[in-house]
């Protein structure tokens, strides 16, 4: 265990178990469609290449870095898009992969952005959703776990930029945030 986590807050076992879940309720709302899984860079590429090895329906998957936190443990409101998509996504069922909402800034700017280019459905998968944060509400189709107001590593998850590679979702010791 990273000396960083003060608490484990989620095991290995229960993540498994949630993307399982999450992959389930994926393939039985997209049987016989394709999809488009567009994951939101750095965080979710752990969470996305587990949900995709269990998804059964065709998808392919595009990338998108986007960011409101610039190094710090809250946002700063301005979302700064640094890559975007490069599929057409035009009549295309389209599910974003986030690992955590937390003020629901971010997304709701995504979001806003990818709906104007018209797929045929757009929803949103997110591993954690930590709603005591909420600054702006979005809808989550696909909703792993809730979790409380602390802040979080491991699992993709990160703390400027450090982290990520904790097998578990843990809370980080404060300690270690340098505000």
């Amino acid at each position: 265990m990273n000396d960083a986590v003060s608490k484990v807050l989620i095991s290995e076992e229960e993540i498994n178990n949630t993307v399982t879940r999450l992959a389930d309720e994926i393939n039985r709302d997209y049987a016989g469609k394709e999809i488009i899984l567009v994951g939101l860079l750095k965080g979710s590429f752990v969470f996305m290449g587990d949900l995709m090895r269990k998804i059964t329906v065709p998808c392919s998957v595009d990338f998108m870095i986007v960011s409101s936190y610039g190094g710090k443990t809250f946002t700063s409101g301005e979302v700064n898009i640094k890559k975007d998509i490069g599929d057409d996504i035009k009549g295309k069922n389209v599910i974003i992969v986030e690992d955590i909402i937390d003020s629901g800034v971010t997304l709701s700017a995504v979001l806003d952005i990818l709906k104007k280019r018209e797929p045929a459905s757009l929803k949103l998968c997110s591993f954690l959703s930590k709603p005591a944060r909420r600054l702006k509400e979005v809808q989550i189709d696909y909703l792993g776990i809730e979790i409380p107001d602390e802040f979080v590593i491991g699992y993709g998850l990160d703390y400027d930029e450090k982290y990520r590679n904790i097998p578990c979702v843990g809370i980080l010791d404060p300690k270690y945030i340098n505000e």
